[in-house]
């Protein structure tokens, strides 16, 4: 039986002693992630404008950019279980707060201080196991085990909580649904914290104050020593960035075309189950074709012509569920060519893989405010159509900082790298 679990870890890149965190991080991003498609038309039909959910957002996205920064050297100091325990803790204060009393009484204040606080809880959570598999997993499958990782987070966050909202929203109401969201959260957090029993060790002291203090400070100073990394950092800020901007004006413009939030819903959770699948695939792809040309051709240009898509396919066809869903899906596949990011960046250091993780986390984190922020900040002037091709724009960016992240030898992935320099060694 060992053997045969041994084999199947080793065929699909997960790292068998951290399957219940794989399977926590499913359960908890679902409840995480369940009113993502329709909070923002729910607040509009409720009198608030877009700007205003755009503020909501944007104060959402500013705490978990910060969360996210430090979830990386956090893990890395104190340990993931510790660094994801806060992280609950603190999503489950930030729900109370805002479900129990902004949103119930609509007091925009209090929802911007209580969601603001909600957003510290999932990268602590969520981010934190990625320091964790950086270090469990063997380097030559490092590509597949953050692309399964992006297949849970994704898988829970925009497929399993689209559809079970779609569903929920009509049998529990809009207010039970958000309350339902800390029984999964929960769940999530004990096959997470409780029945995974892998131990995680790094070469440090995580005990002494100095240590933790210089991990936090190398999370600033990880850009200087490595640029490219830095350069990651903004190429991960542009991959979701969309994403994130997409729930404040999407749905509406949906509407105007023949897409009721239910449809819309429905079309977002299939978007997303393409892209937990594609996340597998780029990360096998990855492994074999090179972290950086997968990021290049299918993230950046793929993503850049896809967005353009979502945006003109509904006017073409308005109301036709099949074709705007084939547009949708072609998007979240692209969205998927950035997973080998999650190795690439990593694999820049020989150590101090927290810190450069904590650079990613961050460019993870940031899309929550850029996304919203620049609807709120450019809707009125360019419009949706503006915002959409300011979207297409920075894909097409990012293909071109990709270009400059370079393993040594510009070697395809970390795996070549260590093949040539064996190779060059027995030469010699």
């Amino acid at each position: 039986m060992i053997a045969a679990n041994n084999k199947l870890a080793d065929k699909t890149g997960i790292p068998l002693s951290l399957l219940w965190g794989y399977v926590g991080i499913l359960i908890f991003m679902m409840g995480d992630g369940m009113e993502t498609g329709w909070l923002s038309p729910y607040l509009k039909a409720q009198g608030m404008t877009l700007e205003q959910n755009a503020t909501l957002f944007t104060a959402y996205g500013i705490t978990v950019a910060v969360s996210a920064w430090f979830s990386g050297v956090l893990a890395e100091g104190f340990g993931p279980k510790k660094t994801m325990l806060a992280g609950l803790l603190l999503y489950l204060a930030g729900t109370t707060g805002f479900v129990g009393y902004g949103l119930a009484q609509l007091n925009f204040p209090v929802m911007i201080i209580t969601y603001a606080l909600r957003g510290f809880g999932y990268p602590l959570f969520a981010y934190s196991f990625m320091v964790w598999i950086a270090y469990q997993s063997p380097k030559e499958k490092l590509g597949r085990a953050v692309g399964w990782f992006w297949f849970v987070f994704t898988g829970g966050l925009n497929v399993l909580g689209a559809f079970y909202s779609s569903w929920a929203i009509k049998s529990l109401g809009y207010i039970n649904t958000l309350w339902s969201s800390v029984f999964w959260v929960l769940i999530g957090a004990c096959c997470a914290l409780l029945l995974n029993k892998a131990t995680f060790k790094t070469g440090s002291n995580g005990n002494e104050a100095g240590s933790k203090a210089r991990e936090l400070l190398k999370g600033l100073t990880i850009v200087q020593e490595e640029p490219k990394v830095l350069i990651g950092g903004i190429v991960r800020i542009i991959n979701t960035t969309a994403q994130f901007a997409f729930p404040v004006f999407l749905p509406m413009y949906m509407e105007r075309h023949g897409f009721n939030t239910t449809t819309w819903l429905q079309i977002w959770g299939s978007i997303f189950t393409s892209n937990i699948i594609f996340n597998l695939i780029f990360g096998f792809v990855g492994d074999r074709l090179g972290w950086r040309n997968t990021i290049m051709w299918f993230g950046g240009i793929g993503c850049a012509i896809t967005t353009l898509a979502l945006y003109y396919v509904p006017q073409a066809a308005p109301g036709n569920f099949t074709v705007v869903l084939a547009a949708g899906i072609l998007w979240g596949a692209c969205l998927a060519g950035y997973v080998p990011l999650s190795a690439l960046v990593p694999s820049l250091v020989k150590k101090d893989k927290g810190a450069a993780i904590a650079i990613l986390n961050l460019g993870a984190g940031l899309p929550v405010f850029v996304g919203p922020a620049l609807v709120g900040l450019s809707f009125s002037a360019v419009g949706e159509e503006g915002i959409i091709w300011i979207l297409a724009v920075l894909y097409f960016i990012s293909a071109l900082l990709t270009k400059f992240i370079t393993l040594p030898d510009n070697a395809k992935t970390l795996h070549h790298v260590k093949r040539d320099s064996a190779t060059l060694e027995t030469t010699i």
